[in-house]
């Protein structure tokens, strides 16, 4: 079948599928089936390459943040900005954004990858450059062994013909760099007197994993945090910005997204654009976006790990809000929660949470009892809690804590009622 016929048939699907309500995935299988080069082909011609970024947290945000960086450098940037990291997700996409005939109008393509689907795609598709954020315990019930997923990493990294961007702080990752050959490490780290604000897998759960012998030099180290302005040492030289992303995570994500966006850009990076473009970035649909209903914000906080969870519980204080948490286990959350029991939830306790939702919506009232947190109200679905919580609570501002799928079917409710970024 001729590309052009591809195209217009994945097109049409697509068209279909948001006709009806349907997610951003089934284009992707569709054209997948019948033409299994089409992400290769189309992403070939990118003068720039490709850019794959993965690790277990923050790889939406992050990604986020590079490409609005390289577009403020004057780059035209293709990505999967859905947030769907499986290479369907990419392939429907690239079906939003490729002409009548197949091609791709761009410069470089910068890719959100879940690991296991990311070994996969570099296989096919060899990235130029890679940019490997963390490994956590993450649906351990999907990728094993928490080496596992180091692994898969790893083989992003070998894969990768140009350039590897390593976090220096976590141990699992900076190993990575022995194991590369012909391809250039290039890190971003923390000033030491910060690594305790954003602990790694081994500083949670009290082991060890051998850490390099010389610590490497860092492109881009986070110097400082107040609030949400950040001071990095960005090649030396000492910069702030003030972010409008919310979450020390986030501020951590911004030096991994400048020392990838130094990479690719080179000496002719202009720095004034490039923190003037990282001070526009707002959050990401779910991580930390507030929605308005009736005046009053609604934040929106993904949560998927025990790592995640518990920075998320330290960035955002619950005085003056109204608390709901969505517990869904879906197959995209993991199936396996016992990671609940890993995250202390004791800065609830004063406010009190007023909300429980999810499939597993029990199960993590049972996980509060144990930490002595009350809880207002309980509702499996999602639906009819939303709007309990929305109506009991309509005069405060209020933020949900919730896992994938919970977060997608909270967005879906709230659209029916207010202003929603479309995300497909």
């Amino acid at each position: 079948m001729s590309k052009p016929y591809v195209t217009l048939l994945g097109k049409a699907v697509r068209s279909i599928a948001r006709l009806r309500g349907g997610g951003s995935a089934l284009p992707g299988l569709f054209v997948e089936k019948i033409d299994p080069a089409f992400i290769k082909r189309t992403l070939a011609p990118l003068p720039h390459g490709v850019v794959v970024v993965s690790g277990t947290n923050g790889k939406t945000t992050t990604t986020k943040m590079v490409v609005e960086l390289l577009e403020g450098q004057g780059l035209k940037v293709f990505t999967n900005r859905t947030g769907s990291n499986f290479t369907r997700g990419v392939a429907a996409a690239l079906l939003g954004e490729v002409d009548n005939h197949g091609v791709l109008h761009a410069d470089i393509a910068v890719l959100e990858l879940d690991e296991a689907h990311a070994v996969h795609f570099v296989r096919a598709i060899p990235p130029r450059y890679s940019l490997l954020l963390n490994v956590m315990r993450d649906q351990l019930d999907r990728f094993g062994e928490i080496d596992t997923t180091a692994g898969m990493l790893a083989s992003i990294a070998r894969h990768t013909t140009d350039t590897v961007v390593l976090n220096r702080e976590d141990p699992r990752v900076a190993a990575i760099a022995p194991q590369l050959t012909y391809q250039k490490a290039v890190y971003f780290g923390l000033a030491p007197k910060l690594t305790s604000l954003f602990p790694n897998d081994d500083d949670m759960h009290n082991s060890q994993v051998q850490a390099l012998q010389n610590t490497p030099a860092a492109s881009v180290t986070l110097q400082a945090v107040s609030g949400q302005t950040a001071e990095f040492l960005l090649h030396d030289k000492s910069v702030t910005a003030k972010l409008q992303l919310h979450g020390i995570y986030n501020i951590y994500n911004a030096a991994a997204a400048l020392a990838l966006v130094h990479v690719i850009v080179g000496e002719d990076c202009d720095q004034t654009k490039l923190l003037a473009s990282l001070s526009d970035v707002t959050p990401a649909f779910g991580r930390g976006e507030t929605i308005t209903v009736n005046g009053q914000p609604v934040e929106l906080v993904l949560v998927k790990n025990p790592s995640g969870f518990r920075l998320s519980l330290a960035s955002f204080k619950p005085a003056d809000y109204a608390t709901m948490i969505a517990i869904n286990d879906n197959y995209a959350d993991g199936r396996d929660m016992s990671w609940l029991w890993d995250v202390n939830f004791e800065s609830l306790a004063d406010a009190g949470v007023a909300e429980v939702t999810g499939v597993r919506a029990y199960d993590m009232t049972l996980r509060l009892q144990y930490d002595e947190i009350e809880v207002s109200h309980i509702d499996p679905n999602i639906s009819s809690a939303l709007k309990h919580f929305l109506d009991s609570h309509s005069s405060e501002p209020k933020r949900i804590y919730c896992t994938y799928t919970a977060m997608l079917a909270i967005r879906r409710e709230l659209a029916k009622i207010t202003t929603v970024e479309q995300i497909s």
